[in-house]
C-alpha cells in the first residue's frame, strides 16, 4: 500500500509503479480548494494514481476505525508512506511494516521540510533515507540512503524532481530485499521547521547570499516575497547576488529595495541582491525592468 499527498510523493509513486512495484491501494489525503480561484481539486497522489488505474481512497482522518479497517482489508505485507501529510497513529502504526521515504539524509533534517531547509542552509549535498515510521518525528531506524550534490543553481523544483526517483530506487529496493535497519545518531538531527510566511519574506537584515538561497528554495511552489517601501510584497522567482561593491554599504538609507536604472535591488546586510524575476501582486511574473516600467513609484532610488 501506500500512503501520500505531495506532487513528490505523486513522483514517487509514478517510479515504483514503473518499476513493478505498484501498490494495492492508495492512501491520499481529501480534495481541497487550491489556489488563487480556490477551486475544489484532488492532491497530486490522487490524480497520479486515476492515471496509473490504481485504486485510491481519501478518508477524512486516516486512523479512523473506518480507514484503518480499509487498510486491514487488503492484508498489506508493507505500507509505503511518501509525504502524507497527517500522523499515522496507533493501532495503524504497529499493524504492518512502515516503510518512510523522506527526503533528507537522516538524521539531518528531519520534519516537514528538509528541501527547502537544505537549501536555506547552504548544504552542498542532500539525498533520500528510507526508514521505519514510528511515533517519533522521522527519528526512526533507516536501511538504506542515497545523497545527490547540491548545486548553485538548484532549487527546490530541480532538486525534488532529482530526488523522486532516488526515493523511488530505494523503496523498491527495500521491498525486494529487506535490507536491516540502524539507529539514527541523535546527536547529529536537526529539525526542517514548516515553511511559514515569515521565512518568506526576504529580510535585509541578513546577508544577500542568504537570500538568494531562500528565493531558491522556495521556487516554484511557495515563493519568496520582498517588502518594498510601501509595505506591499513583491513576489520574487530569480535572484542573484551582486559581486562586492557593486550595491549600497549594509546599513546605508538604500538598504531595502530601490531601482537602480533598469534593475531592481535589495540592499542586505551584507551585500546586495538583484531581483531579476518579480511578481507584483495580482500580476504575472516579469522582469525588473518590465516591473519598473509600471510600477517604479513603487520603489525609491538610493538616496
Amino acid at each position: 500500500m501506500f500512503l501520500g499527498t505531495s506532487a513528490f510523493a505523486a513522483d514517487v509513486l509514478r517510479a515504483m509503479s514503473e518499476a513493478g512495484e505498484a501498490p494495492l491501494l492508495v492512501v491520499t489525503r481529501p480534495d481541497r480548494p487550491r489556489g488563487r480561484g480556490r477551486r475544489v481539486a484532488s492532491p497530486p497522489v490522487a490524480e497520479a494514481s486515476r492515471l496509473l488505474g490504481l485504486p485510491v481512497v481519501q478518508p477524512e482522518r486516516v486512523n479512523d476505525p473506518e480507514s484503518v479497517a480499509v487498510i486491514e482489508d487488503q492484508r498489506p505485507d508493507a505500507v509505503c508512506v511518501c509525504a502524507f501529510g497527517a500522523l499515522i497513529k496507533e493501532p495503524l502504526l504497529s499493524s504492518h511494516p512502515m516503510l518512510n521515504v523522506h527526503p533528507s539524509l537522516l538524521p539531518r533534517w528531519r520534519g516537514a521540510a528538509p528541501i527547502e531547509r537544505a537549501i536555506m542552509a547552504g548544504d552542498s549535498e542532500t539525498g533520500v533515507s528510507i526508514m521505519q515510521l514510528g511515533a517519533g518525528l522521522d527519528d526512526g531506524p533507516v536501511a538504506l540512503t542515497a545523497a545527490t550534490a547540491i548545486g548553485a543553481q538548484d532549487d527546490y523544483g530541480t532538486l525534488a524532481e532529482r530526488l523522486a526517483p532516488i526515493g523511488a530506487e530505494l523503496l523498491v529496493r527495500a521491498l525486494r530485499e529487506g535490507p536491516p535497519f540502524h539507529d539514527q545518531d541523535e546527536a547529529a538531527s536537526t529539525y526542517a521547521e514548516k515553511i511559514t510566511a515569515e521565512d518568506r519574506v526576504l529580510d535585509p537584515g541578513r546577508p544577500a547570499v542568504e537570500l538568494e538561497r531562500v528565493v531558491r528554495a522556495l521556487r516554484p511552489h511557495v515563493g519568496a516575497q520582498a517588502v518594498l517601501p510601501d509595505r506591499s510584497r513583491l513576489g520574487v522567482h530569480a535572484s542573484r547576488v551582486l559581486p562586492s561593491g557593486a550595491g549600497p554599504d549594509a546599513g546605508s538609507p538604500a538598504a531595502g529595495v530601490f531601482a537602480q536604472g533598469d534593475r531592481l535591488l535589495l540592499g542586505a546586510n551584507p551585500g546586495t541582491l538583484e531581483l531579476v524575476t518579480v511578481q507584483p501582486p495580482g500580476g504575472r511574473a516579469m522582469d525588473a525592468a518590465a516591473f519598473l516600467r509600471g510600477h517604479r513609484g513603487a520603489v525609491e532610488p538610493p538616496g
